[in-house]
């Protein structure tokens, strides 16, 4: 028998009033994943789309279950951006950790992403070999 560990489950409201539910567990690299922030609406918002378009991804709750560096390093490459792309700029631990420099090499980066997960660009959809972050929401069909 095959059981799976459920840290956290979302409830995702459409326009249209459906509500959908996603188990959040720890990361898995062979399914669609979908990094999400559940106080974001951009986040909520892009969650709800996929849900429309019937994808159910497997929905990681990044700042309770945080991404490893080698996770962060994956993303990067399969977004096909440099790592300083991913970071969230307005967040008060870029400017306190100096982040702006530019000086500072995507090993750094991903190290401070790593250790602050608010630094990390939400949401962020994976699919395959392929990722996006969901800004603008619709971004997220684009792998589909």
């Amino acid at each position: 028998m095959h059981t799976t560990e459920f840290l956290c489950v979302v409830r995702i409201q459409c326009a249209s009033g459906r509500s959908y539910f996603f188990a959040a567990r720890s990361y898995n690299a062979g399914m669609d994943q979908y990094f999400h922030n559940p106080r974001c609406s951009k986040s909520r918002g892009a969650l709800a789309l996929l849900a429309e378009h019937g994808v159910q991804p497997q929905v990681v709750a990044y700042l309770d279950t945080p991404p490893s560096k080698a996770q962060i390093r994956e993303i990067v490459r399969k977004l096909g951006l440099p790592a300083r792309a991913l970071l969230r700029t307005g967040e008060d631990a870029y400017k306190d950790l100096g982040l702006a420099d530019p000086a500072l090499t995507d090993a750094a980066l991903i190290d401070a992403m790593h250790a602050h997960p608010i630094l990390i660009e939400r949401p962020i959809f994976v699919r395959g070999d392929r990722a996006v972050i969901g800004r603008p929401i619709e971004n997220v069909l684009q792998l589909l």
